[in-house]
């Protein structure tokens, strides 16, 4: 009888635990899965990827990076800029319904994908660039017939998540990334275009909208820009609370010298690893690189000894196009430095963390 009821025991607490695994959000399943793959090192990501290329658009399955190193991105960036609008194609161009394609594709190959959202100007109707008024943030929240426009567009961005879905209706998980860089003041709810209060404010509106729609697969990614003077007061203002963020990051370009890039990223992410450690988040560069790559040798000379230096779980460069890319193709002059970073045993690609979950 006891060794009935030890066996019952074993079989209920089996169970238990069994639905305790299964009653884990897409979200906290994706999260779990970035704190495991940061042990063994950073990921690399490209916005667009697999969209177009220096010399190539929209061919199935084509991507400069594999071109490159015979591997895609671990992670692959997507813009929803435009799907406010109900536009059938994003600020870049780039139908949504390739979008969702290829967004799905690289989550069933076993890859990650980060979302972020330029929106229009709802009060001008320019671009997300466009900062001529410098109250859009404020009118967003106390007009009633902005407020109205803005939650039409948030049931927009909502309504297009929800498509996100494998054949069998699973949910992708998402590192999702709005209001980044809102430290400068070239999007219209930057540092001099709206109070802390009102940004604050922007960010638990669009997160309170999406998550009373019972998104569960949305890993919020908080990102400040490139900024080399943080101090915890300062980061604090905008922070919208442990309760709301999921991962810290940074967009970090090279716009100046390296010098000033060095030594920016490096008090940046000095001040990002103790203060996520502190309030345990990972960290990641969430935007990076250098237009049109000039230095041959950048990416092992200048941004490798910087990203070794912490525990990032990944560092994502913008997007190939044409005049403007961020990333090598074959025939690019940093092709061969940048094969020197992928063979690093620390950096991953995709054939690295597929098959962790």
């Amino acid at each position: 009888m006891k060794k009935l009821m030890f066996v019952a025991a074993m079989a209920a607490l089996c169970m238990a635990c069994q639905q305790q695994v299964e009653e884990k959000t897409a979200s906290q399943q994706l999260l779990e899965r970035l704190t495991t793959i940061q042990k063994q090192g950073y990921m690399f990501g490209h916005q667009d990827d697999t969209f177009y290329g220096l010399t190539w658009e929209y061919v199935p399955d084509s991507s400069d990076i594999f071109a490159t190193v015979g591997d895609y991105p671990a992670i692959m960036g997507f813009d929803l800029g435009g799907i406010e609008m109900g536009d059938a194609k994003n600020l870049d161009s780039v139908p949504f319904t390739r979008i969702r394609e290829e967004l799905v594709k690289h989550h069933l190959r076993g890859g990650i994908v980060t979302i972020s959202w330029h929106p229009r100007n709802p009060v001008t109707g320019g671009t997300a660039w466009d900062v001529e008024d410098t109250l859009v943030v404020h009118k967003i929240l106390t007009e009633d017939s902005v407020k109205a426009k803005f939650n039409t567009w948030m049931t927009r961005v909502g309504d297009f998540i929800e498509t996100l879905r494998t054949d069998d209706g699973k949910p992708v998980p998402i590192i999702f990334r709005p209001w980044h860089e809102y430290n400068g003041s070239w999007f219209w709810w930057g540092q001099k275009l709206c109070s802390d209060e009102d940004y604050l404010a922007l960010w638990n509106l669009l997160q309170d909208t999406l998550n009373q729609r019972g998104f569960d697969n949305l890993l919020w990614s908080f990102s400040p820009n490139l900024d080399g003077g943080w101090t915890e007061e300062r980061f604090l203002k905008r922070y919208p609370g442990n309760d709301r963020v999921a991962l810290i990051g940074e967009d970090a370009y090279q716009w100046g010298t390296e010098e000033d890039f060095v030594k920016q990223a490096t008090a940046d992410l000095d001040f990002l690893k103790s203060f996520a450690e502190k309030n345990g988040k990972p960290i990641a560069v969430t935007e990076c690189g250098y237009k049109n790559i000039p230095d041959s040798t950048w990416w092992t000379r200048v941004l490798q000894p910087v990203l070794d230096r912490y525990p990032i779980c990944y560092f994502h460069t913008w997007r190939n196009y044409k005049e403007e890319f961020f990333a090598p193709d074959p025939n690019q002059q940093s092709a061969e430095d940048f094969k020197k970073l992928y063979a690093a045993p620390n950096t991953l690609f995709l054939n690295d963390i597929k098959d962790i979950k």
